[in-house]
């Protein structure tokens, strides 16, 4: 029994999944389905911004786990991905970065042909709504809303003053001529609400008669038939059936979900593959690249009013009325590029600056007032893997990212912390903080001791990608080799992670993919 068929079947109703429905079911002679585990993004902590924290580990959280990190101690991260419309970009921070020209040059260079800088701008420019206008970076009249903050938290405001003071560059715009210096970021929003893929193309696109969503509904694997992707396994209210694809099936899982499901479909390392008892359809390298961004953050506490005193009814009828507030921050508020040594023409190093407390991988309540910042390794050459767990589709697979398991990634968030060690002692800051807060290191650290405090205390930065990556898995036009009818479009291809927050470049990647797919490059 086949639950349908359709011309195109996308899985994952995330970043990019919502991005590519949107635009394949623009045409009104394609049939398009979308398999969405979660359900709608109608909660409304997904559309409050400051609340985004209040949905990790909840329903809407796929709630991952890290095996034990060889670099941090054997300890285990928490990572949450977002289980609804809109994935993650559903309960991120809503910061638009797109990351360094460096990282798509680089690309290219490598042999990503097509993904160079000056051809991946019309595509950024072709989402966007920026409200600032026109320029030779920036688009308007797209689906994507991109605002300046409307909370501007003077804790958040005091970050930018001590780099300032520090003798950083300001910088108001860290996607137009250059990156480095500090700033405040532009974010995601509309209205002073969270503009989410969800919001900005999916909602639109599903009044359409061609477009079908399954939500509720678990991708078990791809069905290939005579070595072609014919559809998806899919398990909904208890059934299992196929939905078929009469043209091309297309992953946007992310980058952990997406090369489980080509592992459980029999396209994997061959070896890991057999283990399980699966039949291997083609050797490739699924799961291996891993890369993500790791985080350190300074805790301060302050007599400043900070954000856990945001909800009053106040506040809840200036974001209602008026789009702007504390209720509307995205908690990363400000932030900034830097080098962490001389000599790099791109960044290496990523601050984000939260005008309330963030400790303990983000589940650490905060019960008191305070605010926090620091660095993200942003170009980080530790490798890791996801591989599966069980043959089970319900089983989360392995994921290991081997943070700070390099020279240069230590050295690199060595020098962060002392860069925000540094920023610390400026007036800006000391005149409102009124002490460190929890496990935070002191200015006399030695650098052992700072990358002791780093393995301890950091997280991800919710940033993977690279695990189906161009050149190793898919092509340049995002097609699983050997494996005709088969895409991957989302972070999993990236062949490097982007210098900066992934969602901006996880809905480029889908916008160049449903060109791709149409057969319309520009």
């Amino acid at each position: 029994m086949h639950m349908s068929t359709y011309d195109y079947v996308i899985v994952g109703a995330g970043a990019a999944g919502c991005v590519l429905a949107a635009r394949l079911s623009e045409d009104p002679d394609v049939r398009v389905a979308l398999i969405e585990a979660g359900g709608p993004d109608s909660a409304q902590e997904i559309h409050v911004p400051a609340a985004f924290p209040q949905l990790f580990k909840s329903d809407l959280d796929w709630d991952l786990d890290s095996d034990p990190e060889p670099g941090l101690g054997g300890r285990r991260t928490y990572l949450p991905r977002g289980r609804m419309f809109g994935g993650s970009s559903s309960m991120n921070a809503m910061i638009y970065i797109r990351g360094s020209r460096a990282d798509y040059d680089g690309w290219a260079a490598a042999g990503a042909t097509g993904w160079s800088y000056a051809e991946v701008l019309p595509y950024f420019k072709r989402s966007e709504d920026n409200e600032r206008g026109e320029d030779a970076f920036h688009g308007v009249g797209g689906p994507l809303t991109v605002s300046d903050g409307r909370s501007d938290h003077p804790l958040a405001t005091a970050f930018v003053q001590a780099a300032v003071e520090a003798g950083h560059k300001a910088n108001d715009d860290f996607n137009g001529e250059t990156q480095f210096g500090v700033g405040r970021y532009q974010l995601t929003q509309r209205g002073g609400m969270r503009c989410s893929t969800a919001v900005a193309f999916l909602h639109p696109a599903l009044e359409r008669p061609n477009l079908t969503v399954l939500s509720s509904a678990r991708a078990h694997r791809v069905v290939i038939e005579g070595g072609r992707a014919a559809g998806v396994e899919v398990e909904r209210g208890g059934t299992v059936d196929t939905v078929r694809a009469e043209r091309e099936v297309i992953l946007s899982a992310g980058a952990y979900e997406s090369p489980k499901l080509l592992m459980l479909s029999g396209i994997g390392p061959a070896a890991d593959l057999s283990a399980f008892g699966i039949d291997v359809v083609r050797d490739l390298p699924v799961g291996q690249g891993l890369q993500d961004h790791y985080m350190t953050l300074l805790n301060f506490r302050t007599a400043a009013e900070s954000l856990i005193s945001a909800a009053t009814p106040e506040n809840a009828a200036l974001l209602q009325d008026e789009g702007r507030g504390p209720l509307t921050s995205n908690i990363g508020e400000a932030g900034g590029f830097f080098r962490s040594r001389d000599g790099l023409d791109a960044p290496d190093l990523q601050f984000h600056a939260a005008p309330s407390l963030f400790h303990q991988e983000g589940l650490g309540a905060a019960t008191e007032h305070g605010f926090a910042f620091g660095p993200c390794v942003l170009a980080p050459t530790s490798r890791g893997a996801v591989t599966l767990r069980s043959p089970r589709p319900d089983v989360a697979p392995r994921i290991v990212h081997n943070y700070l398991t390099t020279a240069e990634d230590q050295d690199a968030i060595v020098a962060g912390i002392r860069i925000a060690l540094d920023i610390a002692a400026q007036r800006a800051v000391t005149d409102l903080a009124t002490g460190l807060y929890g496990d935070t290191p002191a200015a006399s650290a030695s650098d052992a001791d700072l990358l002791a405090w780093a393995r301890r205390s950091g997280q991800t930065l919710y940033h993977p990608t690279s695990t189906c990556a161009i050149g190793s898995v898919v092509d340049p036009e995002l097609r699983v080799y050997d494996v005709p009818g088969l895409r991957v479009a989302d972070a999993s291809v990236f062949p490097t992670v982007t210098r900066g927050n992934t969602n901006a470049p996880t809905i480029m990647a889908a916008e160049k993919a449903a060109d791709l797919i149409r057969g319309a490059v520009r």
